[in-house]
């Protein structure tokens, strides 16, 4: 057994008994209010969802198990100066910063596990070339299916005390196969299917970059930051509720993590990094090309918020301040990119966006988040296929989810079944 399992299992009892606990003694304390505003508003900060493996404070920032992101960077273990993927797994999972021996034994257990069976290529090689990346993705995570442990041992009538464990091996099993299903859409739909074979001598992020067909060093380290910064974002965002959700119903981990996946693909939630850099490709154009100056883009912003538009990538839905996510990609450019004239653009935008936005009246945050970064940094090292990004995205935010996933199956949490109301019981409740 591998010290993640035997760590993950050491962990299942005592927060049980922290959960049974909470639930015998306060199950009737309220906890939160939800006004009519938040139930025609999407829920917004309802607090009704329990997630373990990150936080997101509104002036802070995003927490895994308590760290911030300058922290993760620092302690996680690594191999240049970017944190490996593995560390912040084995992180979001356990609760435990892992030694550089934890490590190594997750990337060697998802090399082992990361053949894809024949079928799955099949299928995506079936589809139209130009089918969106996203639900090549999806689909081939739904094919994936067949392969779940988790699905077999239900069937077979598995104590559900029991489920968190096939749920575990179902992650991971996936985890070591998504970078090559996403490197097979890539060199699929990119490259005239001149696919590259993995080199076991990388870490999972290493690997990744490398089937994608960048072995560039620096991007190697960009697509471990890229991997770590994604990974997760509190349970209550889109693909993490949907995950969530789904996996509520007793749906294996392959499904809830297609589900997941599906949300993601929304303009609204992971799909806006490829549309922020659309706009700042057609912000250059429109300005006759070059770097624009501080005054060009001021007007151009202007222009934009009076035609109805928005400004991708500023404001967010939590946050009160520059997201941290935004500051270490800016501090990997600024060491590693200062003069590429994509990243140019991106910090005049910083400069003069969140006045713009505060004047205008058009934000209560008017910072940038994360998505308002991540484009230039991939267009620097060579992949400008803007429709490609949200896989990336969709790779790391898998391992958040799923570490949920794990212990919502651990905890034995219910099926997930809010009450709703009509307009007319509202119209009524207001009235009384």
């Amino acid at each position: 057994m591998s010290r993640l399992k035997e760590k993950f299992i050491s962990k299942i009892e005592p927060m049980r008994d922290r959960v049974k606990k909470l639930t015998t003694d306060f199950g009737d304390r309220v906890i939160s209010e939800c006004t009519v505003k938040q139930a025609y508003g999407g829920m917004r900060s309802v607090k009704s969802i329990v997630t373990e493996t990150s936080a997101l404070d509104p002036n802070e920032g995003i927490r895994f198990r308590g760290m911030t992101i300058p922290e993760v960077r620092e302690r996680l273990p690594k191999i240049k100066e970017e944190p490996l993927p593995e560390g912040i797994f084995y992180l979001l999972l356990t609760g435990d910063v892992p030694t550089k021996a934890d490590v190594d034994e997750i990337t060697a257990e998802w090399r082992k596990r990361g053949e894809l069976p024949a079928y799955i290529k099949k299928t995506l090689d079936a589809m139209p070339i130009d089918t969106h990346p996203m639900s090549q993705f999806i689909i081939g995570i739904t094919a994936l299916q067949n392969e779940s442990l988790f699905a077999s041992k239900y069937r077979e009538g598995i104590n559900k005390k029991q489920l968190w464990e096939p749920a575990y091996e179902d992650t991971m099993n996936l985890l070591a196969k998504l970078p090559k299903v996403a490197a097979y859409i890539y060199r699929r739909s990119y490259k005239n299917g001149q696919h590259i074979n993995e080199n076991k001598d990388l870490d999972w992020g290493g690997n990744f970059a490398h089937m994608l067909g960048f072995n560039n060093e620096q991007f190697q380290e960009l697509m471990r930051l890229y991997l770590v910064l994604h990974c997760d974002h509190e349970g209550g965002n889109a693909s993490a509720h949907t995950c969530h959700l789904v996996g509520s119903t007793l749906s294996d981990p392959y499904l809830s993590l297609a589900g997941g996946m599906a949300a993601l693909a929304g303009p609204l939630h992971g799909l806006a990094n490829q549309e922020v850099l659309r706009w700042i490709m057609d912000v250059q154009e429109k300005l006759g090309g070059g770097i624009p100056t501080k005054e060009q883009l001021a007007k151009f912003c202007e222009d934009t918020l009076a035609s109805g538009q928005v400004i991708p990538g500023y404001g967010h839905a939590v946050l009160r301040k520059t997201d941290p996510r935004y500051v270490a990609q800016r501090e990997f450019a600024l060491k590693h990119l200062p003069n590429d004239p994509i990243f140019k653009v991106v910090s005049t935008l910083y400069d003069v966006v969140p006045d713009i936005l505060l004047k205008a009246g058009k934000a209560a945050n008017p910072w940038p988040n994360v998505d308002a970064h991540s484009g230039c940094l991939l267009v620097h090292y060579g992949m400008h296929e803007y429709d490609y990004y949200t896989v990336l995205f969709g790779v790391s935010r898998a391992m958040g989810v799923l570490a949920s996933l794990i212990w919502d199956r651990a905890l034995g949490l219910p099926l997930e079944r809010p009450k709703t109301v009509t307009t007319e019981w509202v119209e009524k409740f207001v009235r009384s």
